[in-house]
């Protein structure tokens, strides 16, 4: 198997149902979400301590959605049945919320960092954010699997709340940004 066609030399490449040009906004969402999936792997790559095997498990099948994902960005119209659906947004609201009750409470903005696993965390987050941004900008122009733009947007809230808990876990704790109002309140305090 070769790993170079020479199909893409004069800078077009091949979705599902058709070419586009390389700077196509589709390719650039796909691309983007590929680009988050390899932080995430590289953030897992920091993750040896037995305290982080549940989370690097469920990273691993992030990993696989979002190659649904991207498969899905891939597809001009409907030529084919979309992989990413409902549960598994479901998935990762759950985790979140069963990761905020474990992660020290939170008032502030926090700085991204702590231990090396939790800040290549932050870096996915971000990433997942820009690649939400050209999901959102693609949508504008073409139709999108709805459930990709909706689980990109839950997976960087995913990243947040596991770098927080990374870094409880390993006894790190987050560096508040020092001239944060308090943004962030509980349930209780909102309905008082």
């Amino acid at each position: 198997m070769k790993l170079y066609t020479r199909t893409g030399d004069a800078g077009k490449t091949s979705l599902i149902g058709g070419r586009v040009a390389k700077d196509h906004m589709r390719v650039e969402a796909y691309g983007t979400v590929d680009e988050a999936n390899s932080f995430i792997g590289q953030a897992m790559t920091l993750m040896g301590d037995e305290k982080l095997q549940d989370i690097y498990r469920e990273l691993e099948k992030v990993q696989h959605e979002l190659f649904d994902c991207g498969g899905d960005l891939a597809i001009v119209g409907d030529k084919l049945p979309y992989k990413a659906n409902a549960e598994m947004i479901t998935f990762l609201e759950e985790r979140i919320d069963a990761y905020i009750q474990e992660a020290p409470p939170l008032e502030k903005f926090i700085l991204p960092g702590g231990t090396p696993a939790a800040a290549a965390l932050h870096v996915a987050r971000t990433v997942t954010r820009r690649a939400e941004r050209c999901i959102v900008s693609l949508k504008h122009e073409e139709e999108i699997n709805e459930h990709v733009l909706k689980y990109m947007n839950r997976l960087s809230d995913y990243l947040f709340a596991i770098a927080r808990v990374v870094n409880a876990r390993l006894g790190v704790k987050d560096v508040e940004y020092e001239r944060s109002a308090i943004v962030f309140r509980s349930k209780d305090e909102k309905e008082a």
